[in-house]
């Protein structure tokens, strides 16, 4: 049976693994809006596409990298975590 004190801390990890397989890829977007941002200040270059551009691929990098990561940390919450509590154990 799932109390709500096992329910609250699958939930809390659920929402950390969350967050850690997030944070690469929005730092990274953060990281090129900034240095977009600045050189478009600079340059008085106004253009959408620039901003757009950069950070996709610069996203799709990071995410092509770190899916490993990902895989292996959304598998073994799953495997450890929630699965036993599916079993009923």
């Amino acid at each position: 049976m799932l109390n709500e004190q096992v329910f609250f801390d699958i939930l809390r990890q659920g929402l950390w693994i969350a967050v850690m397989m997030s944070l690469p890829i929005l730092a990274v977007a953060l990281a090129t809006g900034l240095v977009v941002g600045l050189f478009q200040a600079l340059t008085s270059i106004q253009e959408m596409t620039l901003t757009f551009v950069p950070k996709l691929g610069a996203i799709l990098a990071v995410f092509w990298v770190t899916m490993g990561f990902m895989t292996q940390t959304l598998s073994s919450f799953f495997k450890d975590s929630l699965v036993p509590l599916m079993a009923g154990g």
